[in-house]
């Protein structure tokens, strides 16, 4: 079985996650959307509301699974037998930050990581983006999933 891990926070997920995801499920058996818990880190939804979030986007897709997890994203990789890491690039900066993960998982693992270019209509979103918008009372609408009602 392909199985792939998407790390990320997501809080909350995006447009940008969901492409990347669904531009990955035809290379995979099975999508494994890991939620880190990440105790230095101040999160705007709970551990629970992001589960929910993520669940609640692919609720169509039984090849995508959510699941939680902390420490090294390889260890979680390997203890569910997942060989690939997909990520996503959004620009230079992500693509300098993420090569250096990817060479160090792969030194320390064997786990490849396979890199999807953002689609422009998606590349400028992030999730801290998308907080800022809701603390400022904006229209976050378009930059998240059409499923996602945030509170």
């Amino acid at each position: 079985m392909k199985r792939a891990v998407f790390p990320g926070s997501f809080d909350p997920i995006t447009l940008g996650h969901e492409d990347i995801i669904l531009r990955g499920l035809p290379l995979f058996d099975e999508i494994v959307i890991a939620i880190g818990k990440n105790n230095d880190k101040k999160y705007m939804f709970s551990e629970a509301q992001r589960i929910d979030f993520v669940q609640t986007v692919f609720k169509d897709h039984p090849t995508i699974r959510v699941e939680t997890y902390s420490g090294l994203t390889i260890d979680f990789c390997k203890k569910i037998s997942a060989d690939f890491i997909l990520r996503g690039l959004r620009n230079p900066a992500d693509f300098e930050f993420e090569k250096a993960i990817a060479h160090t998982n792969r030194k320390l693992s064997g786990i490849e990581t396979l890199f999807f270019l953002t689609a422009a209509r998606t590349s400028f979103i992030s999730s801290s983006i998308v907080r800022d918008v809701i603390r400022n009372g904006g229209d976050y609408s378009v930059l998240v999933p059409k499923q996602l009602q945030l509170p």
